[in-house]
């Protein structure tokens, strides 16, 4: 399992470099862009696709050589294999026939970008992509609104404006952070709220480049409506963004973590 750069090429380590010279094979999602690697370095090598669409069917193939006796080099087109990427189905297969499974660390722009965020990196939940539909996405942010820890998604640039408009509606006072391009010519860092940042890209037009999107923790502490009042306030403002009051009330209690009938109890008390 080898990692590679994310962006600039002279992010990889020796001894990647020697784990791909001496593999038989090198399985990677886009050939074109692993031989661009390769070639960088003078590395001769066998390439095999292996992507979510052929799977299942290369993973067969693959293990059949390493029980061969082959090594072989699984790559991601950036990063360190198997983050958002596919490759969960030959680990475990090699795992199960007692193949032995090596990782060569190296970048991932999950932590790229929380090492550079500033927001606090004690804790923190990894949750790859964003659902693509809205009702999903709405849904996932209002479940770990909860989280006492820093959110960090990926978003693809076509969606972020989405997204960020989700987030905004979910935690609209949070902190959040941008990171786009990591460790290329254009790489990037907004921070703000969701709003700013929406804002902010939409007077950009047509966003591009590879996105990471790093959500922190309340300052000082989740401010979370606990009495009628602050609980009215809050229905009221999910109805002003056209929720019916029943639906305000269940995506808020989502947002407490406490059932739709405590909502209403505290509502009439």
């Amino acid at each position: 399992m080898v990692a590679t750069p994310i962006g600039n090429l002279e992010d990889i380590t020796q001894r990647a470099i020697e784990t791909l010279r001496r593999a038989a094979w090198v399985a990677c999602e886009d050939t074109r862009q692993t031989r661009k690697l390769l070639e960088r370095y003078g590395i001769p090598a066998r390439l095999a696709s292996y992507h979510e669409h052929n799977e299942e069917e290369r993973a067969l193939e693959l293990l059949g050589r390493l029980e061969e006796g082959e090594d072989v080099a699984l790559v991601a087109d950036a990063g360190t294999p198997l983050i958002s990427d596919p490759g969960f189905r030959l680990v475990r297969k090699a795992v199960e026939r007692g193949i032995r499974v090596v990782p060569i660390p190296g970048p991932a722009a999950f932590v790229a970008a929380l090492s550079a965020s500033g927001l606090e990196t004690d804790s923190f939940y990894f949750g790859g992509f964003l659902p693509r539909r809205k009702a999903e996405r709405v849904r996932l942010l209002e479940t770990l609104a909860a989280l006492p820890c820093t959110l960090v998604f990926y978003e693809a640039p076509h969606r972020i404006l989405e997204a960020l408009a989700d987030l905004e509606s979910v935690m609209p006072s949070r902190p959040v952070v941008l990171a786009r391009e990591l460790t290329k010519i254009h790489e990037e860092f907004l921070r703000g709220t969701a709003r700013e940042l929406r804002e902010e890209l939409g007077r950009r037009g047509a966003v591009r480049g590879e996105i990471t999107l790093l959500i922190g923790k309340q300052a000082g502490g989740e401010q979370r409506p606990g009495c009628p009042e602050d609980l009215e306030a809050e229905v009221a403002r999910l109805e002003q963004q056209g929720l019916p009051r029943m639906e305000a009330m269940k995506r808020l209690a989502r947002q407490l973590g406490v059932g739709k009938r405590e909502i209403y109890r505290r509502l009439r008390s």
